[in-house]
């Protein structure tokens, strides 16, 4: 499987540090502690817990340094590893290993459950999970069961990226778009929930989701139903792919200041220059996940 990267994943074992310490509000959170405890030197753990000051779960006090945001007890345990949860981890696992070429063709049941460890009812309900989300289908006949046709390269990623630096910025500019109040403040919520920790701290597949889902009311908001349907095949194809990318969540803070920066410019009325900051903000996030060169 996929692994988070340093930081994201010495993050994840500060929160776990926290619970277990039982840590309140306001507790004081030493760099020299959390690496004398985790067994890692201090440069990392002042990195992981810049990020966690980042994500609203350490608060930052000039030449005191870090203290805790809130009770320990409330923050959830991330689900960056495979974690407790048997059906979560071998649905992830599923997805990185079609994603990276090593599971092909068609397959039963009895394959999911062998393969991936699980009794024949945990693999019926991955199976289940997987085809509401439009991941997988049944064959034919009922016999076995197919992956749906997802993105699962680099190139079809920066296509679809490219194809909605077209289609979500005109959205913007369609003559009936109209600003939806309650939708807007339901995305600005959840956004500033991601700064307050919710980017640690969310399961991937509701993290993916939270964000797919501010892009889908943006265009909503168009009211051109075609436009909308071409954002949500995207949010579907790319599902997979983009769950890979959730295991590292320290590029996220910036993805979510920038959502709350739209939500302001389109609130303003300048809905030239948001589509353009929309451009830019879709060509930057293309650039980090597939590794290509940004838009000039």
């Amino acid at each position: 499987m996929s692994r988070p990267n340093l930081t994201t994943s010495l993050a994840t074992r500060l929160v776990d540090l926290f619970r277990r310490s039982g840590l309140k509000e306001g507790a004081h959170v030493t760099e020299q502690w959390a690496a004398d405890t985790l067994e890692v030197s201090r440069t990392p753990v002042r990195k992981a817990m810049l990020f966690l000051h980042e994500v609203g779960i350490l608060e930052r006090v000039p030449n005191r340094g870090f203290f805790l945001a809130r009770d320990a007890s409330a923050l959830a345990r991330p689900d960056l590893s495979q974690g407790e949860d048997v059906e979560q981890s071998a649905y992830f696992e599923i997805a990185d290993d079609y994603v990276a070429g090593r599971f092909t063709g068609a397959f039963t049941s009895a394959d999911i459950a062998r393969r991936y460890r699980l009794t024949p009812r945990q693999a019926d309900r991955v199976l289940a999970r997987m085809e509401a989300e439009d991941l997988v289908r049944r064959k034919p006949g009922g016999r076995g069961w197919e992956f749906q046709h997802v993105m699962a390269t680099v190139d079809a990623h920066a296509q679809s990226y490219r194809f909605r630096m077209i289609i979500e910025p005109a959205a913007l500019l369609e003559p009936g778009f109209t600003v939806d109040a309650d939708a807007f403040a339901l995305h600005r919520r959840q956004q500033e929930a991601l700064l307050h920790g919710d980017i640690l701290l969310l399961p991937r597949a509701e993290l993916f989701q939270v964000n797919a889902s501010f892009h889908e009311m943006l265009v909503g908001c168009s009211g051109n139903q075609f436009l909308l349907e071409a954002v949500r095949r995207q949010n579907r194809l790319r599902r997979l792919i983009e769950y890979r990318h959730q295991i590292d969540r320290s590029r996220l803070a910036n993805q979510a200041r920038e959502h709350l920066r739209l939500l302001d410019l389109v609130e303003s009325g300048d809905l030239e220059a948001a589509s353009s900051f929309l451009h830019e903000h879709l060509s930057k996030v293309r650039s980090i996940k597939t590794g290509t060169a940004p838009e000039e």
